[in-house]
């Protein structure tokens, strides 16, 4: 038997679960699910006869040194930041470990010593960062296979609300994901790609200004702005001279434009904390970082501010939300980002009817022969429900899917790894489409950016 480790068992779990716990008797493994709150736990397990339930603080270290020690294999489902301290205790136990967050400098620092132990760290290997290595990386493989050189990588992904969802929100989103991710979501450094040979940099408060149009059959138009660091991203994919790499994260047209006043505000700053929040409305919040005027109303003051008409949907957005009314904010203290936060859950948050939608694409530019054509892949999954989120399945299944191949001598290579390699990428994307996480492929002439 093949003892299974779950350490946290939050929003995102309900498929991993399903799978491993579906396959549990066939594949001769036994899950223990660990969470601070026990409770949540025992709602995943269901009281199946081959998984348990159990309290865990990842800081005890004689718990951590003894769970992790009595498992084949680690699954860390906790905040990125704490998967190093889950992944060194995994090499001092031998024992192999899977995430779905991106490899941090902490995580890569140990390689050699995940080698020496025979230990597999395998991380990116959710939805983005995952399926999206994996669905690129099956492409790039394909034109050079045909003696192709790939003159442009685009990759977008956005979780956003299913179309029937979407309703009569003007904003046509909610939080599908932590939050606090969405509204730092550029925050901190300028983000950098490459174009037709040079390198580009957006600064912050030019971010959601700087968008690209997307139009997906069946589903519709979206926006896309700039994500983190596309740099890096050419050696990972082998593509180090390519002249244009571009990654970034979709929402519905007329998003980024309205968030763009969040930013230009202040309002998603989180370096320092707000005083006297205990009597403070949203509206006032608002008024912190507009000037002093005795006579102007808060929605002139914004306007004239920002040069933002008063018929403007931007107005329509930011009223929906609340933003102008008299209603208390509900925190005694935080900063400007976890204020906003707070006030957009009221209005983010997933109702029971809600659904949710994660969307993917990639537009390709390669050349074979002399003759440049592109491919445009997309990928869009709904959820089921609040539970069974298309968030929830497409981090879920990846994770469980990789753990399967790792217990079954099928990823063998230690070490510090993400999904790119044809051996890893090609079985996983194959038992996706099982569960219908499938890409739509068109072919064409070659525009460029």
């Amino acid at each position: 038997m093949k003892n299974i480790l779950i350490i946290g068992a939050g929003r995102s779990t309900s498929y991993l679960f399903k799978y491993l716990l579906d396959n549990a008797q066939s594949e001769d493994w036994f899950i223990r699910v660990c969470d601070e709150n026990q409770d949540l736990a025992k709602q995943k397990v269901k009281n199946h006869s081959r998984a348990e339930a159990v309290y865990f603080d990842i800081f005890n270290e004689e718990a951590r040194r003894y769970f992790i020690g009595e498992s084949d294999l680690v699954i860390s489902m906790l905040p990125a930041h704490m998967h190093a301290i889950i992944a060194k205790e995994c090499i001092l136990q031998k024992t192999h470990m899977v995430t779905a967050s991106y490899i941090s400098t902490d995580i890569q620092s140990l390689n050699d010593e995940a080698k020496s132990k025979g230990v597999i760290l395998m991380n990116e290997i959710g939805v983005d960062p995952g399926i999206d290595h994996m669905s690129a990386m099956q492409i790039i493989d394909d034109v050079r296979k045909l003696g192709g050189k790939i003159l442009q990588f685009e990759t977008f992904t956005g979780g956003l609300l299913s179309p029937d969802s979407e309703k009569d929100n003007p904003w046509k989103y909610k939080f599908t994901w932590n939050p606090r991710n969405v509204v730092l979501a550029g925050y901190g450094g300028a983000v950098k790609f490459i174009q037709e040979g040079k390198y580009k940099y957006i600064p912050y408060h030019q971010l959601f200004r700087r968008t690209e149009q997307i139009e997906i059959d069946r589903y519709g138009k979206f926006e896309g702005y700039a994500n983190r660091d596309s740099l890096k991203y050419r050696n990972i994919y082998g593509l180090d001279d390519i002249p244009t790499i571009y990654r970034g994260t979709l929402r519905r047209p007329g998003f980024c434009r309205t968030w763009d006043v969040f930013v230009k505000l202040g309002a998603t700053d989180d370096s320092y904390i707000i005083d006297d929040l205990d009597y403070m409305t949203h509206r006032d919040f608002l008024n912190l970082f507009l000037a002093y005027n005795l006579h102007d109303s808060v929605e002139l003051k914004l306007m004239h501010y920002l040069k933002i008409d008063q018929d403007s949907d931007i107005m329509e957005k930011l009223s929906w939300l609340g933003m102008f009314d008299h209603t208390l904010i509900g925190l005694k203290r935080g900063t400007p980002a976890q204020v906003l936060e707070h006030v957009l859950m009221k209005k983010w948050a997933l109702t029971p009817d809600d659904k949710d939608m994660i969307v993917m694409y990639h537009k390709i530019g390669y050349e074979i022969k002399g003759k440049k054509e592109q491919i445009e892949s997309s990928m869009v999954c709904i959820g089921k429900d609040q539970t069974f989120t298309a968030m929830a399945k497409t981090v879920g299944l990846p994770v469980a899917i990789a753990t399967k191949m790792i217990l079954n001598n099928k990823i063998t290579k230690s070490g510090v790894h993400l999904p790119v390699s044809k051996e890893i990428y090609q079985p996983i994307l194959k038992e996706l489409q099982k569960h219908d996480i499938h890409f739509n492929e068109v072919y064409g002439p070659f525009i460029g950016y």
